[in-house]
């Protein structure tokens, strides 16, 4: 039985909390840690859950833990990932991993010293579609990879402390890491260049004290091999959660998702159209949490490398800065001109 803490008991950390507490064997949700204390309170309650922590310091200490699950903003995680590795606990990271790529590269570090299971929280390499559609590109059958297009929207409006693209990387980071990390996984190719655009078309109350802040951007990306991607994303999207890939092969293609739940249209006569947006990510990507925290004990249990590793997560960090700096310098960026940064 893995005895897992959960640092950070807002949405996204609930998600795994309810997943350990109800749905995965061999998990147990100890401790809770959450500087809001009354956070740490109701969701103690509702998990009958002993141990509470304000302080992550005295969470990753505690001697009843062997693993945490860091959900906090993203401008902790590389202190609290460092800590916790210091302590021997194993990591699942929410994406995105850190603010930059020195700071993946010391939670990486970090990990590796201490021989601890690291995975990023990629629940779509765990998602049972996107699992088919990579063994379908990777087969070969539909011969190499051309173009891969990922659309990332979140439903509501984003949280205030992302306003500041400096603090948070934007949306690309909170909404699409995802997406960087999907279309590099599907291409199987690391990504060598960008060129982003970025409008703030939705959140114009904050533009005096956020000028860069964008809630729109398009991202066209080069891989190493040649092919060519591009990623979409939105937030506040006003229809609902959207998240879709196709990769276009030489033989044919592949669509991953559809902007309905279920993919269900009515059209009319008059022409009207009606259907069902997917309301949220904790919906649509429901089973692909469960398996990715399965994936996760079982990579502790069996000393094995995670499906989505540190460097996976550095990849996808390493891409939004890229595209941060091209959206502020308005010219492509490659990414080895972030690593020289």
């Amino acid at each position: 039985m893995l005895r897992f803490c959960l640092i950070g008991a807002g949405r996204a950390g609930l998600v795994h909390a309810t997943n350990i507490h109800h749905r995965v064997k061999d998990a147990q949700l100890t401790a809770l840690c959450d500087p809001d204390r009354d956070a740490v309170t109701r969701a103690a309650t509702e998990y009958g859950v002993g141990r509470q922590y304000v302080d992550y310091r005295d969470a990753v200490r505690d001697p009843q833990v062997d693993a945490v699950v860091i959900a906090t903003p993203v401008s902790l995680h590389r202190e609290i990932a460092c800590e916790a590795a210091s302590q021997g606990k194993h990591i699942l990271l929410e994406k995105p991993m850190a603010l930059s790529v020195a700071e993946c590269e010391e939670i990486n570090e970090a990990a590796e010293r201490a021989d601890i299971t690291l995975q990023i929280g990629f629940m779509r390499r765990f998602d049972a579609a996107y699992l088919q559609a990579k063994e379908i590109v990777s087969s070969g059958e539909l011969g190499r990879v051309l173009i891969v297009k990922s659309t990332g929207r979140g439903p509501g409006l984003p949280p205030a402390w992302i306003y500041d693209v400096a603090k948070s990387n934007g949306i690309l980071a909170e909404v699409n890491s995802h997406d960087f990390d999907s279309v590099r996984w599907l291409a199987g190719s690391d990504i060598v260049r960008v060129y982003a655009e970025a409008a703030n078309l939705k959140c114009q109350d904050v533009r005096e004290a956020s000028p860069d802040f964008y809630d729109n951007a398009v991202v066209v990306l080069r891989f190493a091999d040649d092919a060519l991607g591009m990623i979409d994303g939105t937030c506040p999207a006003g229809y609902g959660y959207d998240a879709r890939v196709e990769v276009l092969c030489e033989k044919g293609v592949v669509f991953i998702g559809s902007e309905q739940d279920h993919g269900l249209s009515r059209i009319v006569r008059d022409g009207s159209v009606t259907t069902h947006a997917i309301d949220s990510w904790r919906s649509l990507f429901r089973e692909a949490y469960v398996a990715e925290m399965e994936h996760f004990i079982s990579c502790v249990e069996q000393h094995t490398t995670p499906r989505a590793t540190g460097m996976d997560g550095l990849r996808a960090v390493e891409a939004v800065v890229a595209a941060n700096a091209s959206i502020a310098s308005g010219q492509p960026v490659t990414l080895e001109a972030v690593r020289q940064a």
